[in-house]
């Protein structure tokens, strides 16, 4: 775990947003108290002694860790495994204090990035966690140099390093790629400076950014939200002002890509990664070949899946071209339901609890004891997330939730990566978190619940239609649009290998990816070219997108699983999320039949979608 950053599991999409008035109260918009979470479990206040008290205890209890065990650790796996085993536990307790820190100072700098107090705690606490992690940095790299006889035959001697197995298989992945210590020491110590600072740069330039529609000065979420109006001149206007608020700050944001992105190829060149995506690959445990297998299988899909649609889009909104402010447009005179708060949580309970009653019971905590903040708010972070913190603690989730259908999936989609997280806790820090491929499939399978439990409730076929075709929008956003996603950065780091990219450049791989993707209904106006920009993953998380992709597909092919054979299903699937970290997708996915190395499993997956499409037109042709 790398203690200078903190892992949340975002929203495909990254601004996946629904709000008619974000800058009004949520009473206001007759949704009901929207809850705000309540980051007391972690620490009473930014300025409590228990925090102060944590940050000092970190720094030395690092240094005293050190002290006993650098320069020891084969010596201990040749003549005391049992101290080994020990030292690991020793490790992993230090680390979950690190973690706690970090995951309270970013979870109050995500609820009001623009508020200069809590930019500077975080900041602060970013630096002082990098200084006081820096004396770990040997363990894991010592770790790596035991020869594999001894390790192993230290493993066969004592049960605590035999319990930590899947962590020490883990890390031994990454031993082809780490460097000597004074060089990993100089990387750990400059991401303050470096990657993490260009992170926040981003994130606040993003908070700060105010759209001027309709003379109301609006932050992204609302502005963003208004492509989904049901008035084309309203989208248009918006689209045309997003367009413009980010070319006005092409600069900014053309400079951070090319920042990061250069910070990532030096990174890899130094390590050794032949690809731009490989280390995103090792993290996820996943076989370059499974990505892409999938990527090839997503792009063949194009025609059949995203063309196809919005072809029949085109045909309902009456236009024989679309405008990306189309893409997200209700369908034409259908009105839109709103959802308030307290209808919203009882759709995604009781589809979970439908699916199973531990499940619902385990995302009931999150509404009763104060781990969802709802609201928008200026300042705060766009989008949705699911934040594990750490083991001794809980998750928490962040929205931003006016009230819309697609709200209701965001909701099930974090409440999904939150009963995750809390599943697979058991498992202790350094093996709680999965991949993010895997930890994608929880989310989603959430998700598909509560439409099937949404779908199962439609009145006629006219509400049928609107259910399924918001369904398939959503599986476009999270398939197609997650893998154009990755062939935009793949242009991208390849390009920036050459030299600095300009804003123009960038612009043009953005529309090539999207005219390809989206078919040639489309049309994009100029505007359109900088709209790379707003989306975070590239910023915080380089390849990260494909993973919704995966999860997607897979979650496709296990909710046919669970359709044909329900009986045993839910205890595969619970001792699957159980596991967090500790077992490769293989292993995971062999019980329920299901193999992500096959060949034809990605086209499994789509023929999901592509069957729902064919419903889709089914109904069309019979009204």
């Amino acid at each position: 775990m790398n203690t200078t950053s903190f892992s949340i599991l975002h929203s495909p999409g990254a601004v996946r947003v629904s709000a008619p008035d974000a800058q009004g109260g949520a009473a206001e918009n007759g949704l009901g108290d929207l809850p705000e979470w309540q980051l007391e479990d972690l620490y009473p206040a930014m300025d409590s002694p228990a925090f102060a008290e944590d940050m000092a205890r970190v720094k030395s209890d690092a240094e005293a860790f050190q002290r006993a065990h650098a320069g020891q650790l084969e010596r201990l796996a040749r003549e005391a495994p049992e101290k080994l085993g020990a030292a690991i536990g020793e490790y992993e307790a230090i680390e979950e204090r690190m973690g706690r820190i970090m995951s309270y100072a970013a979870l109050v700098y995500t609820g009001e990035t623009t508020n200069p107090k809590k930019a500077k705690f975080y900041g602060d606490a970013q630096e002082q966690i990098t200084d006081a992690s820096t004396p770990l940095l040997f363990f894991t790299l010592e770790f790596n140099r035991i020869g594999d006889d001894i390790l192993q035959a230290a493993i066969k001697a004592d049960e605590t390093l035999a319990h930590y197995r899947p962590w020490i298989d883990d890390l031994r992945k990454d031993k082809p790629y780490q460097l000597e210590d004074r060089v990993e020491e100089l990387f750990h110590e400059k991401a303050v400076t470096g990657r993490n600072a260009w992170n926040r740069l981003f994130d606040e330039t993003m908070a700060s950014l105010r759209f001027q529609i309709d003379g109301e000065p609006l932050t992204s979420e609302p502005a963003f939200n208004l492509l989904q109006h049901a008035d084309r001149a309203k989208r248009e206007a918006a689209a045309k002002e997003i367009g413009r608020v980010l070319a006005d700050n092409s600069r900014i944001f053309t400079l951070i890509t090319n920042t990061l992105a250069k910070d990532k190829e030096i990174s890899d060149r130094w390590r050794g990664f032949s690809d731009v995506a490989h280390s995103r690959h090792l993290a996820n445990r996943i076989e370059p070949e499974v990505v892409d297998a999938l990527v090839s299988a997503v792009e063949r899909s194009f025609p059949a899946i995203s063309h196809r649609y919005y072809g029949m889009k085109a045909r309902w909104l009456g236009v024989g071209q679309l405008q990306h402010w189309d893409r997200n447009a209700p369908l034409p005179a259908v009105a839109e339901a709103v959802y308030d708060w307290d209808s919203a949580r009882k759709i995604v309970l009781d589809a979970y609890h439908g699916f199973s009653p531990e499940m619902a019971e385990i995302a009931g905590r999150f509404f009763d004891r104060g781990w969802i903040d709802a609201p928008v708010r200026p300042g705060k972070s766009p989008g949705a997330f699911a934040h594990p913190t750490v083991p001794s603690v809980h998750p928490y989730v962040m929205l931003n939730y006016l009230g819309k259908p697609r709200d209701v999936m965001t909701l099930a989609h974090e409440l999904g990566h939150g009963v995750h997280q809390v599943l697979a806790a058991d498992q202790g820090l350094l093996m709680a978190q999965t991949p993010l491929t895997l930890a994608e499939t929880a989310s989603v399978f959430g998700e598909m619940l509560t439409f099937r439990a949404l779908l199962a409730r439609a009145k006629n076929p006219a509400e049928r239609k609107v259910m399924l075709a918001r369904k398939i929008e959503d599986m476009i956003n999270t398939v197609v649009r997650q893998i154009a996603f990755y062939l935009f950065e793949r242009k991208v780091h390849t390009a920036r290998a050459g030299g600095e990219i300009t804003s123009e450049q960038l612009g043009e791989m953005w529309l090539e990816v999207q005219y390809e993707s989206l078919g040639p209904v489309f049309t994009f106006d100029e505007g359109y070219r900088h709209y790379w920009s707003y989306i975070p993953h590239f910023v915080h998380s380089p390849f990260y997108v494909y993973a919704y992709a995966f999860g997607d597909c897979l979650v496709n092919s296990l909710y046919a699983v669970y359709e044909n054979s329900e009986e045993g299903f839910q205890r595969r699937y619970f001792d699957m999320l159980k596991a967090g970290g500790t077992r490769h997708h293989s292993e995971l996915l062999k019980p329920f039949g299901l193999d992500a190395g096959d060949p034809g499993f990605w086209d499994r997956g789509l023929s999901m979608i592509t069957g729902l499409i064919d419903e889709l037109e089914t109904l069309e042709a019979a009204s």
